[in-house]
């Protein structure tokens, strides 16, 4: 069925006003001093842009004929050059216009993911030349998007915002979390400040402390897991130290249950108080106090 849309064949170039001007007479010897050898070309009128061509040489949407789309996988003999496509289903209901640098493998793409219910027929418009550029791709899905809604008054289903059957979405990256605040460069270097005079000063430059076990990425135990978490759902800005890790916080397990006289973690401080461990930041957050706490 390919064989019948000969797109190259709707606009011959025969039929465009020449691209450049004849080729002028040679200068008269007494006018021109340049060597033979190096010929200067004249151009009287400008080169067409590419995407001016692109546009005539892509049918309208109404004019392509459509191609079934074989249930069956590989048998569709769609081109698989460069060019802007329309997916109809079985009730003849354009679904969607794409656009893609393999025509018949997106598709193909498409008919293995939705199916014939979606994917009954198809329209195809090639772009002229072996590599188009984007805008000129992108130029042919424009004529063609605006063909249709003026044509139906309303966009495709799947070219709506939001609408992710055809093009599915990116997921999303998640945020890098801030690395864990160490004590020291490690378990060879002596302090020469004692380590809870570290830890009173850190807890009131930071507005907000959190000594768990574990890292933040990593926490060690449930209560940890679940502060961490309480405190990133209500968007706060924290500093973590993980109190297990004797290599860069060598006995600050120990060291903090004396500064804070609380026994267990994880602790987290606000603004230079301890504020309570798992049980309190849990209750506060049940019932709308962190979330009051952290607006001030």
């Amino acid at each position: 069925m390919a064989s019948s849309i000969q797109f190259s064949n709707l606009h011959p170039l025969s039929s465009l006003p020449s691209l450049t001007s004849p080729s002028p007479k040679p200068p008269s010897k007494s006018l021109v001093s340049f060597p033979l050898s190096r010929p200067y070309p004249l151009r009287l009128t400008p080169k067409p842009s590419a995407v001016s061509l692109v546009v005539r040489a892509v049918p309208k949407l109404s004019e392509a004929d459509p191609l079934p789309v074989s249930s069956e996988p590989g048998s569709g003999k769609f081109p698989n050059g460069s060019g802007v496509y329309g997916v109809y289903d079985k009730n003849g209901e354009l679904q969607f216009v794409g656009i893609s640098r393999n025509v018949a493998a997106s598709v193909e793409a498409h008919r293995s993911k939705l199916g014939a219910e979606l994917c009954s027929s198809v329209k195809i418009g090639l772009v002229d030349g072996a590599t188009p550029d984007r805008a000129a791709l992108t130029g042919a899905w424009k004529s063609w998007m605006e063909e249709h809604i003026a044509t139906t008054g309303k966009v495709p289903p799947g070219n709506e915002k939001g609408n992710n059957t055809w093009v599915p979405q990116q997921p999303q990256k998640k945020p890098q979390k801030k690395p864990d605040l160490r004590f020291t460069p490690g378990r060879h270097v002596q302090l020469t400040v004692p380590l809870e005079d570290l830890v009173d000063q850190l807890v009131k430059e930071k507005e907000v402390v959190a000594f768990i076990k574990g890292s933040r990425s990593a926490p060690q135990c449930g209560f940890s897991q679940r502060v961490v978490g309480i405190l990133e759902s209500h968007g706060v800005d924290f500093e973590s130290v993980d109190v297990l890790d004797e290599e860069y916080n060598p006995g600050l397990r120990e060291t903090l249950k004396k500064y804070s006289n609380w026994p267990t973690f994880p602790q987290v401080f606000v603004k230079g108080e301890l504020l309570g461990g798992c049980d309190i930041i849990s209750a506060m957050a049940e019932k709308g106090e962190l979330a009051t706490l952290f607006k001030k």
